[in-house]
């Protein structure tokens, strides 16, 4: 799946606790996660977007999740909240 609507998005969410908020406020319009990401860090947020039928893509490695957010560091999960 392409990363290019998170790349564009216009706000967004980074990071596991901005995007279980986000989530959790049904705020956030699609959600990506990244495979090397810990689980006990992903799951709970994951289960909370089935929950609420909230779109969930895959990505890789939390490298290339970073990368796509403009951050120096990976990212395990991340949010558009606002295209």
């Amino acid at each position: 799946m392409s990363l290019e609507p998170l790349k564009a998005a216009r706000k967004k969410t980074i990071g596991a606790k901005q995007t279980l908020k986000a989530v959790e406020k049904s705020q956030a319009k699609e959600v990506y996660w990244a495979s090397d990401a810990e689980h006990r860090v992903v799951d709970p947020i994951l289960r909370i977007c089935s929950s609420k039928n909230i779109p969930v893509i895959k990505v890789e490695t939390m490298k290339e999740l970073g990368r796509a957010c403009n951050i120096e560091v990976g990212c395990a999960i991340a949010a558009i909240t606002e295209h």
